[in-house]
């Protein structure tokens, strides 16, 4: 395949659904570098809209006339829109992003204090899909099914405007997790391609990345040959098979069994673990027991437990857990030498669960 042919399908894969333009946020700089020379010409383009948060190529005036128009005229590195933001008390901000084909999204951004510097870091949640397939009965993105992938630059988009927008665009802490709308292993390629650019052009550490999955087994495995140096975060939710299929269908055709040996066999560094999410249901899956029954499961592994308390939507089917229940399941596994905490609750006050905004903004 010539060069020529070889840049012509690279843009006609990223080339925007509703513009004639290509989205810049897309390229990795090795990739750009086959359209643009001199290669210090793309680190200054990466410099201006990575570090700089310039708003157009005309800002960049370290470039040449002739480039800026160039640019302008062939890339834009605006793949979406905030059309509707809310901030809750605890400081918590989430976003609805419009994207260049009038799909909706949902980002937010959640401020963390450390609890033994007392310093704040900044976590953004991005959404990797518009919906998802895996229909967990718990949650409001499922109810409208899969609509399409993002792109890596649709997902880099989230994160630089959220940077961009507020005081933490030159916090050197900021954790991103791809925790929103979808399940990023079902778009595992531009996941991926999004954590190197991340990594590269907003020096965001793949050790400050986490990717949480329904539990698809097979990408699971894929995304450890990979060996991007990124963590792993498992929605679990459950502890046997029979609960899990009704709470998360995706469970039938992988099981616990299947994704606990792709877990065992996910290469991770010593220091760190895997994540497991627990949503604590009322009546359901929040008893003493089920915390027994969750160590069981666990032993061998370097895990963490993360307990969430059900945030309720409109409609929902489910009921949140009393505290008391919640701590009591986090001192059984305590107890027993496995690292867990209860996720402090933000947003209550806002459509803070993934899906509200986007439901409520629809009708």
């Amino acid at each position: 395949m010539s060069e020529k042919n070889t840049k012509k399908d690279f843009i006609d894969t990223h080339q925007g659904q509703n513009l004639q333009k290509i989205n810049l946020l897309d390229f990795s700089a090795e990739e750009l570098a086959q359209f643009i020379t001199p290669s210090f010409r793309v680190k200054q383009i990466f410099e201006w809209i990575y570090q700089k948060y310039a708003d157009s190529f005309l800002e960049m005036t370290s470039l040449p006339k002739e480039l800026r128009e160039r640019l302008s005229c062939e890339f834009h590195f605006s793949p979406l829109q905030c059309i509707k933001f809310e901030q809750s008390k605890d400081k918590s901000i989430k976003y609805l992003f419009r994207l260049n084909d009038g799909l909706l999204i949902e980002s937010v951004l959640l401020p963390m204090k450390e609890l033994k510097s007392g310093k704040h870091r900044y976590t953004i949640c991005v959404s990797s899909q518009v919906g998802c397939k895996s229909g967990c009965s718990f949650c409001l993105t499922a109810k409208g099914g899969l609509k399409r992938n993002l792109s890596a630059g649709e997902i880099v988009g989230q994160i630089l405007w959220i940077k961009k927008h507020n005081a933490i665009a030159y916090e050197q802490r900021t954790n991103i997790v791809y925790m929103g709308m979808g399940e990023p292993l079902d778009n595992l390629e531009n996941v991926s391609k999004a954590v190197k650019i991340i990594s590269t052009a907003l020096a965001i550490s793949p050790s400050h990345q986490t990717i949480s999955t329904s539990g698809l087994a097979k990408q699971i495995k894929k995304l450890g040959e990979m060996n991007l140096g990124v963590l792993l975060a498992i929605s679990l939710h459950a502890v046997n098979d029979e609960l899990r299929d009704k709470l998360m269908p995706i469970n039938k055709a992988y099981n616990i069994a299947s994704i606990m040996e792709a877990v065992r066999n996910f290469p991770i560094n010593q220091r760190k673990k895997i994540m497991f999410e627990y949503l604590l249901i009322d009546k359901l899956n929040d008893s003493v027991q089920h915390a027994k029954d969750l160590v069981r499961l666990l032993n061998g592994l370097r895990a963490k437990v993360n307990l969430i308390l059900f945030n309720p939507h409109e409609n929902a089917i489910y009921q949140r857990p009393s505290m008391d229940n919640a701590l009591k399941f986090q001192e059984v596994l305590k107890s027993k030498g496995i690292t867990c905490t209860v996720r402090q609750s933000k947003g209550l006050d806002i459509s803070a669960a993934c899906g509200q905004l986007k439901e409520r903004v629809e009708k």
